[in-house]
């Protein structure tokens, strides 16, 4: 018998008594700590192994649909501009699906703890698969955009409820080495999305990159269905504060826009952008009234309070910001400095997205074995930060850069698992959706931040007239070599220090102990 097979299948009551049962109080009722600031005690899941193979990957799946329509749309977009002659809104065919994907992932990972997973992704896929489709048989620009608006609500949604059910299935112990394994998801999805987008749109059709969602989404949820009636259920059901849900997604959409426009479509001081300043504070001290006088708030206050959470979400959020802040914006220096064509110096950011799976794995790994699983994270967002900063040393030869970015990405990827479920692992099981949600809200939203911030570096490194939108060729073509390398200097800096602030955060982060079986080299220290 493994640790997924139980003897028998007891009932809800059943299940419920043993868990009351198993540990006796040790404390008059009075002195009893409140439950949410207690770690989870994961009961045993009345799964086999079988089954939670086949959950699992059909939510590797899931989130392969999401993690892929982020970048299989990008080398289509040349020929979606062409057909429907309009190239001045292409932009909006990335951006509207950023937006509603950054707005609703607290949104569902709270309507998760309040309607139950099954509810919640069947939702998700439905606007994702519903959009994709109308993404393929859009007549013209507008109704695209639209269409990639709705595709990118469901597609906010599956990351978070996918993560959730993760949490549902499997002991905190055990989760990092799952949350590795969807990392190798995204990395899959960030290497081949751009591929299979050309292809399609050269040798098919553009709408093929819409098209492939409806059979996969279908093939994903034919799997996952069937088995979510036997995940454990720890939703638990309450008034919606729609009101709160409102005013966090309005303030969140305010907010990436003035981070995607910012020093591009305006200049930071413009009466546009200060005004979207304004009005991004005004709807977050509305959110943060109205949650303090709710009764059941749609994202309580206090958990995002605490010796874990803040510092977990910091760490996850500055480790996702320098890597994607990196991700934009090293195609200019492949470019520029080594004079690398588009296909090279796609090509050779392979070793940022895929290192950094190895980097999640080797966390995962030390989180089910030892005891002070926190300091792995510690140690490679120090090895980040010393790589990043050895990278300011330039010029050096292309390999030696890319020995240099792939070490600063497997010390990079050991913050994602250990920032994820030590936040998960702080709060009650009731709770985990909405956690899970909110950290991944911050994260797209520092995310957004770093590639503002790196883009303002750049801006004033290389002149007030250089444009980063659209195709950087020739952009490039016009800065020397020598001033491209001073820029990256700051960047590079930048994103060292980006990874300082998330070896601190982790360091000052309380060490929680994980629930969950115990490994052969648990005593480690």
């Amino acid at each position: 018998m493994n640790k997924f097979e139980r003897q028998g299948r007891p009932s809800a009551d059943e299940q419920t008594l043993s868990e009351s049962l198993a540990v006796e109080p040790t404390v008059a009722p009075s002195d009893i700590p409140d439950i949410s600031d207690a770690p989870p005690i994961a009961p045993p899941a009345p799964l086999t192994q079988s089954e939670v193979r086949t959950i699992l990957m059909s939510l590797m799946l899931t989130m392969f649909l999401a993690a892929l329509d982020q970048t299989i749309v990008a080398t289509a977009l040349p020929t979606i501009g062409r057909q429907f002659s309009d190239v001045s809104s292409l932009s909006w065919v990335i951006t509207a699906y950023l937006l509603a994907s950054t707005a609703v992932a607290p949104v569902f990972g709270t309507l998760s703890d309040i309607y139950g997973r099954r509810a919640t992704i069947i939702t998700s896929m439905s606007l994702f698969v519903v959009g994709s489709i109308l993404c393929a048989i859009a007549p013209n620009m507008p109704i695209l955009i639209i269409a990639r608006g709705l595709q990118g609500l469901g597609g906010g949604g599956i990351l978070p409820i996918v993560q959730t059910v993760i949490a549902d299935v499997v002991t905190p112990r055990e989760r990092g080495q799952y949350q590795a394994y969807f990392s190798g998801v995204w990395m899959a999805a960030g290497i081949g999305g751009p591929v299979l987008g050309g292809v399609f749109a050269e040798h098919l059709h553009w709408s093929m990159i819409f098209w492939i969602n409806v059979p996969l989404g279908l093939i994903s949820m034919a799997l996952l269905l069937p088995k979510m009636g036997r995940i454990p259920v720890f939703h638990r059901r309450r008034k919606v504060d729609w009101l709160g849900g409102v005013l966090l997604m309005a303030a969140a959409v305010v907010v990436m826009l003035v981070l995607t426009w910012g020093g591009t479509r305006y200049l930071w001081l413009s009466p546009t952008i200060m005004a979207m300043i304004g009005a991004s504070i005004a709807l977050t001290l509305a959110f943060v009234w109205h949650a303090s006088r709710a009764d059941e708030p749609f994202l309580p206050l206090s958990l995002m309070g605490g010796t874990v959470v803040p510092y977990a979400m910091v760490c996850g959020g500055c480790a996702m910001g320098a890597m994607l802040g990196l991700t934009v914006y090293l195609p200019l220096y492949y470019e520029g400095v080594y004079h690398l064509s588009a296909s090279e110096a796609g090509l050779a950011l392979i070793p940022l997205a895929a290192i950094s799976t190895f980097g999640a794995a080797i966390a995962g790994r030390t989180m089910a074995r030892a005891r002070h699983y926190k300091w792995v994270a510690i140690a490679g967002t120090i090895v980040a930060a010393a790589t990043a900063a050895a990278m300011m040393f330039a010029p050096m030869p292309l390999w030696l850069l890319l020995v240099l970015l792939s070490t600063f990405a497997l010390g990079l990827g050991t913050a994602f698992p250990v920032s994820t479920v030590s936040a998960q692992n702080s709060v009650a099981r009731s709770q985990i959706g909405t956690i899970t949600g909110a950290t991944n809200f911050f994260r797209a939203l520092m995310a957004s931040f770093t590639v503002a911030v790196f883009s303002a570096i750049l801006l004033m490194a290389l002149g007030g007239d250089i444009s980063f939108s659209g195709e950087h060729r020739g952009v490039v073509s016009s800065v020397v070599a020598a001033d491209m390398i001073v820029a990256f200097r700051y960047v590079f800096g930048a994103a060292a220090a980006l990874m300082i602030v998330a070896s601190i955060s982790m360091a000052l982060m309380e060490e929680r102990p994980l629930a969950g079986p115990a490994q052969p080299a648990e005593l480690m220290e």
